[in-house]
């Protein structure tokens, strides 16, 4: 039998970065009370840091939240036994991969992972800039874990994190993001790398994209930049929002967050979305991302 859904009262999510430098338009905070109030922004017109982010989740968080970052949690591992194969220092689990980034690059600024990437034993497992692609890296469009592969069977095209070439890279943000979930220490239970607690917050990767499937949209027209896109996606059934006030364009960026915080409140309450299959056999490596699962390829879920 499955357990039931955790409580929460407020549900947040953050549209993340992994680009250089310390301030970023690409960073949004939105957050949903629990009900079917419109979603709100954090400091709206704030441009953040990552720092400033860490900040908030530690100092200025509402308890009982449900926070969704928009970032890969860590690396692959099932599909080689090992995140760096015949890397003697190679982590055994989620925790201790944040730990070794965040070593490497304890003096880089703003959570930067230059020196990570770069670093000798960790290269040749990525695809850098300037065609330098390293001879571990896989080929293709490189490796994956097990929750992308359950992506992959929803319709979405996800990236792989040892990917940290193109537009739609996803790489360095992730790399970042455990620097930043390493920096927590503990505070914050990641889930499922750690188990719910009973009570109180918890912090989960997400994909807005999974967000913008439940409204009704389609993997490649995900992106919301008016406000009568973002109202039609938050009065879709699955995501039951009032509107925001307000019309013309908006920061895609923050219509990420909006709505996929709109979705955290209905999501949450699924208990098979905190159970997917394949779950058990990755929580302390690979983690998981929150609503993936085996949707249109069923045939797929691991054992």
């Amino acid at each position: 039998m499955t357990p039931p859904a955790p409580n929460f009262r407020h549900f947040a999510a953050i549209d993340w970065s992994g680009a250089a430098g310390e301030r970023h338009r690409g960073i949004a905070v939105a957050i949903a009370h629990a009900g079917d109030g419109a979603p709100a922004l954090v400091r709206p017109g704030h441009r953040w840091s990552r720092g400033e982010v860490l900040d908030w989740l530690l100092h200025d968080l509402p308890g009982d939240t449900l926070v969704g970052f928009d970032l890969g949690i860590s690396l692959p591992f099932a599909d080689c036994g090992a995140f760096f194969p015949d890397w003697a220092d190679s982590p055994a689990t989620a925790r201790s991969l944040w730990a070794l980034i965040d070593a490497i690059c304890v003096d880089e600024p703003h959570l930067g992972v230059g020196r990570f990437v770069d670093h000798p034993d960790a290269a040749p497992y990525f695809r850098r800039h300037g065609g330098r692609e390293g001879a571990r890296f896989g080929g293709g469009r490189g490796r994956f874990r097990v929750t992308e592969r359950a992506q992959d069977s929803m319709g979405c095209r996800p990236y792989s994190n040892f990917n940290l070439v193109g537009a739609a890279q996803v790489g360095k943000s992730s790399l970042s993001g455990m620097r930043l979930l390493h920096r927590l220490g503990g505070r914050l239970p990641v889930w499922p790398v750690d188990p719910l607690p009973a009570t109180g917050s918890v912090v989960v990767e997400i994909y807005t994209t999974l967000a913008a499937l439940a409204a009704g949209r389609a993997p490649g027209r995900s992106k919301m930049r008016t406000m009568a896109e973002l109202n039609t996606a938050l009065a879709a059934p699955a995501i039951a929002s009032a509107p925001l006030g307000g019309q013309g364009a908006i920061d895609d960026h923050a219509s990420d967050a909006l709505l996929t915080a709109a979705w955290l409140r209905r999501a949450a309450t699924d208990p098979l979305l905190w159970h997917p299959a394949g779950l058990a056999a990755v929580a302390h490596t690979e983690g998981w991302t929150f609503g993936a699962t085996w949707g249109k390829d069923p045939g797929n879920a691991p054992a």
